[in-house]
C-alpha cells in the first residue's frame, strides 16, 4: 500500500460526513458556523495500525551509506546520528502517544481559498484573553506548538495571571500535516497570510495578534503588511532585519562592512555561516522540489533530510540522540518527523519554497515596511539572532525587543516557558 491509501480519511470526506451527520462545531468565537455560511468541522487523527508498521519495516529496511570521511558535521548529517534515530524510531518509539495528544486537543477543519486547512483551537477560560495565531515553519509543524497551548491558555497553572491569558489558534500550512496539499501553484506567504484573516474572521476574532517564525514569520510579517483589520500586533521570533547594504555584501561574499557593532557582527557572521554552507536544502526545494522522491520513499532520508536545516539546531539535535537532551527529546524530534511520513507531505511542504520562488513577496529576511507593532525575541542559535539596531530600523512600531540567552530556531519547541513569557510580555500593552 502507498503512504496514502494508509492515512486518514480524506479532508473533503470528513467535512462531507460531518456537515451530513449535522455535527458542525465552531468552538471559540463570537458567532457560529451556520451565520457565517462557513463550515467548520471537528477533525481527529487515527492512522491505521498498518501505516505505522510499514514505518518500521521501512526504518528497518534502510539502505545505509558508507561512513562520511571527516570527522566533523561538514559533510552533513552524520551516520552514527541517524542511526541513533533510526533505532529509537523502529524499537522504542510509540506514535500513537502523540496521537492521543492531539486528540486531546480541539482540532478542525475548514475550507479556505478553496484549500482544506486544518487548525488547533483552544479557548481560554478567561473570557477576556487576547487570541493569538500562532504559525510553524519547515522542517516543523504543529507539533512545534503544542508545548506552548497550556502555558497560554491558563496561565495562572503556568506562572502567570488571568490578564496574561490567550486563545491560541494554531492552523498547519498549506500541504503541511493534516491541511490540504495544492494541486496548483501559487500558494505563497502572501496567500498564506489572507487565508489565516480569513480563518481568524470565520472564528469570530475582531481583534487578535500573530506570532511566527521561519516560514510563519514570512507568514506573519505579511499580515501585518496587509493591515487587515483586528490584527494588532505581531510577534516574531526570526526576524526579517538584515539591512540592503548587509544583504548586498552577504550576496556577494565579501568582507564584513566596517563599523558593525559587536552584536551586529555576530549576527553577519552567523549568516554568512547559513548563506555558504546551509542552504544546500532550500536551494533544492526552490528549483526541484518534485525530484526529492527518495524522501517520500524512505523514511530515514525524510529525516536526514529535515535534521539537515541548520547547524545549530542539527547539533543540538545529535546531542540529544547522544544522550544529552536540552529542550528537546527524542521522542519530541521523531513525532515531527513520523507526522511528516505519515501524511506524506515531504514534497507537498517542499513546494512552498518553490511558490515562494515562483511567486516572490521579498528576501525572508529582507524588512518589508511593516507599520504596525512588532515583538521580537532573539534567540541566541536561530539562524541568526537579529541585533536590536536592526530591529528598531526595520520596525519603526517596536514594542518589544528580548535577547534571550537559551534557544534556537524551534523556540516554542525548546524552550516553551522563555516563549510563553516573551509573548506574554509583548502583548501586555495591547490588551483591554
Amino acid at each position: 500500500m502507498s503512504p496514502k491509501s494508509l492515512s486518514m480519511p480524506t479532508r473533503r470526506e470528513l467535512l462531507a460526513a460531518t456537515a451530513a451527520a449535522g455535527a458542525i462545531s465552531m468552538l471559540g468565537g463570537t458567532g457560529s458556523a451556520e451565520a457565517s455560511g462557513e463550515t467548520i468541522a471537528p477533525f481527529s487523527v487515527n492512522f491505521p495500525e498498518e501505516a505505522l508498521d510499514d514505518l518500521r519495516r521501512r526504518v528497518a529496511a534502510t539502505r545505509w551509506p558508507d561512513k562520511e570521511t571527516v570527522t566533523d558535521d561538514s559533510q552533513g548529517v552524520r551516520c552514527e546520528t541517524i542511526q541513533k534515530l533510526a533505532n529509537h524510531w523502529a524499537r522504542d518509539y510509540d506514535w500513537r502517544k502523540t496521537e492521543a495528544r492531539l486528540n486531546a486537543l480541539p482540532q478542525f477543519v475548514t475550507e479556505i481559498d478553496g484549500l482544506d486547512i486544518h487548525f488547533i483551537h483552544v479557548r481560554s477560560k478567561q473570557e477576556n484573553a487576547l487570541p493569538i495565531i500562532v504559525t510553524h515553519g519547515w522542517p516543523g509543524s504543529i507539533i512545534e506548538q503544542l508545548k506552548i497551548i497550556e502555558p497560554l491558555t491558563d496561565p495562572t497553572a503556568h506562572g502567570g495571571g488571568e490578564a496574561d491569558a490567550f486563545h491560541v489558534v494554531i492552523p498547519s500550512l498549506p500541504g503541511y500535516g493534516f491541511s490540504g496539499k495544492p494541486t496548483a501553484p501559487g500558494w505563497n506567504p502572501p496567500r498564506i497570510a489572507r487565508a489565516w484573516v480569513t480563518l481568524m474572521q470565520r472564528l469570530g476574532y475582531t481583534r487578535f495578534v500573530a506570532q511566527g517564525g521561519d516560514w510563519g514569520n514570512a507568514v506573519t510579517e505579511l499580515m501585518a503588511l496587509q493591515e487587515p483589520p483586528g490584527l494588532l500586533a505581531i510577534h516574531t521570533n526570526m526576524a526579517a532585519t538584515v539591512p540592503a547594504d548587509i544583504a548586498k555584501a552577504l550576496a556577494a561574499g565579501g568582507p564584513a562592512p566596517a563599523g558593525l557593532s559587536p552584536d551586529e557582527k555576530h549576527a553577519w557572521d552567523q549568516l554568512d555561516d547559513f548563506y555558504k554552507n546551509g542552504l544546500g536544502y532550500a536551494i533544492e526545494m526552490n528549483n526541484r522540489p518534485q525530484t526529492l522522491y527518495g524522501i517520500v520513499d524512505s523514511p530515514v532520508g525524510l529525516a536526514a533530510w529535515m535534521l539537515d536545516h541548520d547547524i545549530r539546531s542539527y547539533q543540538m539535535i545529535a546531542r540529544v540522540f547522544d544522550g544529552k537532551p536540552e529542550g528537546l527529546t527524542k521522542d519530541d524530534i521523531l513525532d515531527n518527523v513520523s507526522l511528516y511520513w505519515l501524511t506524506n507531505t515531504a514534497i507537498s511542504s517542499a513546494r512552498l519554497y518553490w511558490d515562494n520562488a515562483h511567486f516572490p513577496s521579498g528576501g525572508f529576511f529582507d524588512p518589508r515596511g511593516i507599520k504596525i507593532p512588532v515583538a521580537v525575541s532573539a534567540f541566541p542559535d536561530e539562524i541568526y539572532a537579529a541585533p536590536k539596531s536592526w530591529a528598531e530600523k526595520a520596525y519603526p512600531k517596536l514594542i518589544h525587543y528580548n535577547r534571550l540567552d537559551k534557544g534556537g530556531h524551534f523556540a516554542a519547541w525548546e524552550q516553551p516557558m522563555a516563549m510563553t513569557a516573551e509573548l506574554r510580555t509583548a502583548f501586555r500593552s495591547l490588551r483591554q
